[in-house]
């Protein structure tokens, strides 16, 4: 091999290198990644009973859900953004495969979102990661007391169990 090759083929190598080894800044994300908008689409009787993506049997009469990367099981708050109406559904399934949709829900959650007659509706999905957002998303709130007298908070202890009562 010609010293012209060699020379190239070096300078190559180092480029490379050099390209490898630089440090990499990770670019500040501004989308909440939790949180989507985008347009809905539901599925119902042709697929009643018919396995889902996960390898249950998909019932048109449930809260559940197909997206194309959330894990199964996830848990979801659905938002017609038209209504304001909305839903908790599961991911159960795969989808949705057509145009730029991001969830395709079942006929009871379309219903419910109240876009079953128009097909699709524009929504926002928030994945609920905890008991307390699934809580939250439901309506419950929870009032959490602090003392820093042990006596006190037994008193408000006794007075809320009698008041229970």
């Amino acid at each position: 091999m010609n010293d012209n090759r060699k020379c190239f083929i070096l300078t190559v190598i180092i480029f490379l290198f050099i390209g490898i080894g630089q440090p990499t800044f990770a670019q500040k994300n501004t989308v909440n990644a939790d949180t989507q908008k985008g347009e809905a689409s539901w599925y119902g009787s042709r697929y009643h009973g018919r396995k889902t993506s996960s390898g249950e049997r998909y019932n048109k009469h449930e809260m559940t859900a197909a997206h194309k990367t959330l894990p199964f099981g996830t848990k979801v708050k659905v938002t017609n953004l038209d209504n304001n109406e909305f839903v908790i559904v599961r991911i159960n399934d795969r989808g949705p495969f057509v145009g730029d949709r991001i969830i395709d829900v079942s006929e009871a959650a379309a219903r419910e979102l109240e876009f079953h007659n128009k097909g699709v509706g524009h929504v926002k999905i928030e994945v609920l990661n905890s008991e307390a957002d699934l809580a939250s998303a439901a309506g419950f709130s929870f009032d959490v007391a602090s003392f820093s007298d042990f006596a006190l908070a037994s008193d408000v202890t006794s007075d809320l169990a009698n008041s229970r009562n």
